[in-house]
């Protein structure tokens, strides 16, 4: 009987074990993975030119992407007493609509929720449109346009456009890989 209990079990675990490892794992984030690490850089926005630090990295058992990120912008004719801009974002996957979301929390208070289609997230040139943007009035929208310019560099164009009215650039970074 306990052979037959052995082989019972022999046939039915084998082929379980031998589908789960054959089976490949979808890695929806490849095509953040070049971003993962630090990276410094340089910004340009109405607060004036600033210095940039940003850190991305997988969190939670590797289901989100996480981004901190701050800029200093020093005391300088634009901006006579200078000041320092926080934000965090969180990317997730919807599998369902294959859609990235990105919310990206400022610490002046305002909330941004940008998507991109998973379609698009596999180039070189990634834009981000937003879905809601929290305290700002209704009808304003922002376009994130994320540029890789080499394995070790990339830019970025962040544009407001207010109601009924086209994009204006807002803010421009470049990036360059520190690890």
């Amino acid at each position: 009987m306990d052979r037959i209990k052995n082989a019972y079990l022999i046939i039915v675990f084998i082929p379980l074990v031998l589908f789960s490892q054959s089976a490949e794992v979808e890695d929806n984030w490849q095509p953040f993975r070049y971003f993962l690490g630090k990276w410094q850089g340089s910004e340009t926005s109405p607060s004036g030119d600033g210095q940039c630090e940003r850190e991305y990295s997988l969190i939670l058992n590797n289901q989100y992407l996480y981004i901190s990120s701050k800029t200093v912008f020093l005391p300088q004719e634009k901006n006579p007493e200078g000041e320092i801009h926080e934000h965090w974002t969180v990317y997730s996957y919807d599998r369902n609509k294959k859609v990235y979301i990105a919310r990206q929390f400022n610490s002046e208070g305002f909330v941004n929720v940008l998507t991109i289609n998973s379609g698009s997230a596999n180039t070189d040139t990634l834009i981000f449109l937003s879905e809601k943007l929290e305290n700002l009035p209704d009808g304003f929208k922002a376009r994130l346009t994320i540029i890789k310019t080499s394995q070790n560099e990339f830019k970025e164009i962040f544009e407001i456009a207010p109601p009924n009215q086209d994009y204006t650039q807002f803010s421009t970074n470049t990036w360059k890989r520190v690890s």
